[in-house]
């Protein structure tokens, strides 16, 4: 079974070359590569010490190198984690293991920490408010969505369209398994503190923003019903708001004073019928692709296949 180890790097040199070793220990038959994102510092030089297989991305941003890693690497199973030395790469092999036990597509490290400086407040709240508005929108189940160390099958890899360029690549990760019906599973993982000298490139305030609005593009396009009906109700409530006082005061006067209100409210009641049939119509467009999607997903030997092929 071929093991691909994918760490998408931009100026790690404090940690990359302890996490490319940390690997290489715990999968010593896998292949480990290194795709550097326009480091300004030594991490092309510190993980090919390391005895990674070093290549570049040019456009900026971590969800455009995982696309890249996608894309170029051929193997059965891939394991994808950051380059900063806060997963516990012991883990790996336990990880693998309980994916393949399950026939799971793909296994999630669920970060569990003992320090306050490893995980920040402000980046744990985060991450349950993300999590649980994604799991609300699209019924999934899972309790740490961000998280950066994961496992997947080639079936998962292979299948996965996606267009995130920065860290809102791991909400479509998770959406792309759900909307799939990917099996899924999670597993406990120790998380540390980032090695001294390394810093976090995740902008709380600004990369949380763009999360929102990568998890209303997946909602628009994954479920365009829930979508546009939201959009119905608000419009309609505002009609609704706006033209109660101009139909209650036709009903004890017979006359309509405020003429713009009126026109106001019927506009607004158009438009969200309108919202409502675009949701029907993308609703069964997107059935379409959905069904079209998980026919190239199913066309690719699973997890357990892979298993069974491989027994003597």
């Amino acid at each position: 079974m071929k093991v691909a180890v994918l760490i998408p790097c931009y100026n790690e040199e404090a940690a990359i070359a302890t996490v490319v070793r940390g690997f290489r220990a715990a999968l010593p038959a896998a292949a480990i590569y290194v795709y550097d994102n326009n480091s300004r510092d030594a991490t092309v030089a510190r993980a090919t010490e390391a005895g990674a297989v070093v290549r570049r991305e040019g456009r900026q941003g971590k969800g455009n190198v995982v696309r890249r890693m996608f894309a170029d690497i051929e193997a059965d199973i891939y394991v994808l984690v950051d380059g900063d030395d806060t997963y516990d790469a012991e883990a790996a092999p336990q990880m693998i293991r309980q994916m393949l036990a399950e026939g799971a597509d793909l296994l999630t490290a669920r970060r569990v920490h003992s320090h306050a400086e490893a995980y920040r407040p402000g980046h744990v709240f985060g991450n349950r408010m993300l999590t649980g508005l994604t799991s609300a929108l699209f019924r999934v189940r899972l309790s740490d969505m961000l998280s950066g160390y994961r496992v997947f099958s080639r079936r998962f890899v292979k299948s996965f369209p996606f267009t995130a360029e920065g860290f809102a690549i791991e909400t479509e990760l998770t959406v792309h398994a759900v909307r799939l019906l990917m099996p899924m599973t999670e597993m406990d993982t120790r998380y540390k503190e980032r090695p001294v000298g390394s810093v976090s490139k995740l902008n709380t305030w600004g990369d949380g923003f763009r999360i929102l609005a990568t998890i209303a593009y997946l909602v628009r396009e994954e479920r365009p019903l829930v979508f546009f009906t939201t959009i119905f109700a608000f419009l309609a409530t505002a009609s609704i708001v706006a033209g109660t006082p101009v139909v209650t005061e036709y009903l004890n006067t017979g006359l309509v004073p405020r003429l713009p209100t009126a026109v106001l409210a019927v506009g607004l009641m158009v438009l969200a019928f309108l919202s409502m049939a675009c949701g029907l119509i993308l609703d069964t467009v997107t059935r379409g692709r959905w069904e079209a999607k998980r026919m190239a997903y199913l066309a690719i030997p699973g997890p357990k296949a892979l298993e069974e092929r491989l027994e003597p």
